[in-house]
This record gives structure tokens, sequence and C-alpha cells, in this order.
């Protein structure tokens, strides 16, 4: 893998939710390409943790995205190797706390405060009333930005 370009790949997330994936499909998809993944397995993979887990208004979609895509990044497909689990859940926990002080939490209903738990299954229409009363738009960016920074760390130290 080469050096990312964070603020490209930003940009690429933010965009990615404007045309309509969700928040955890936008960031997925931004670096999909990095892992020779198809586009639309990452998209169908990863789009139940919209809406903070199925609008349920929990762990951010964002969040959960990067996470993925930190998952990709260190694959950890045996069972047995506890050093890469250890590594995996390593980079998690670091990169919710980047998220939890950059963004105050990493509870969707917190951040787009919201006074219930979860909502309908539902999904809201993408209209433009939608995306000027939620910030969910930075949010991906911000995930897609914090996993660039972590990978680009990462092969820096290779």
């Amino acid at each position: 893998m080469k050096k990312i370009n964070i603020e490209e790949r930003a940009e690429k997330a933010r965009q990615l939710f404007h045309e309509g994936y969700n928040c955890a499909q936008s960031v997925v998809l931004a670096y999909c390409d990095c892992f020779n993944l198809d586009p639309s397995l990452a998209a169908s993979i990863s789009a139940p943790l919209g809406g903070g887990m199925g609008r349920l208004r929990e762990v951010c979609g964002a969040v959960s995205g990067m996470f993925m895509v930190a998952g990709l990044y260190y694959k950890n497909d045996v069972p047995s190797d506890m050093e890469k689990r250890k590594l995996v859940y390593t980079s998690v926990q670091e990169l919710a706390a980047k998220s939890r002080e950059l963004n105050g939490s990493i509870i969707c209903r917190e951040l787009l405060g919201l006074d219930h738990k979860s909502d309908v299954p539902t999904p809201e229409a993408r209209t433009e009333a939608y995306y000027k009363r939620r910030p969910c738009a930075d949010y991906v960016a911000s995930a897609a930005r914090l996993v660039g920074e972590k990978l680009n760390e990462e092969l820096n130290r290779s």
C-alpha cells in the first residue's frame, strides 16, 4: 500500500455521503480500493452500521467504518493470533479516543444531539434540509481523515 492522501480520502468520503451512502459506507468506500475490496461488497457489509448501527443511534457509523478500514489493514483473520488481535483492538481504542477528543463523542445520538435512544428503521430522505441539519458529512470526513492518518503512521513504520 502506498501513502494515503488524507484530504483526498476525506473529501471522497464526504462526497459519497452526499451521494446517499450512509456514514459507515462512505468511510469504507473511500478506502476500499486500497485493499482491492469490491465496492459493492464494501457497501453491503458496512450498510448495517449506518445511523449508529441500523438507526439505533449507538456507535457512530462513520466511526464503525473507520474501525472496519483498520481491520482491513491489520488483517486479523487467524483466530489464534492474539498478538494481531491485540494490535487491532489497540488501533480501535486509539482511533476511538482521537475521534472522541475531536468530536466530543463516538455515540451517534450524542453527536446529533438526539434525546431518544433509537429511531424507526426507515431512513430519512436525503434532502437539502437533511444535509443542513445533520453534521454527519463532517463526521464522515473526520473518520476518513483519522484512519488515513493511522494508516500513514503504520506505513511510515514499515
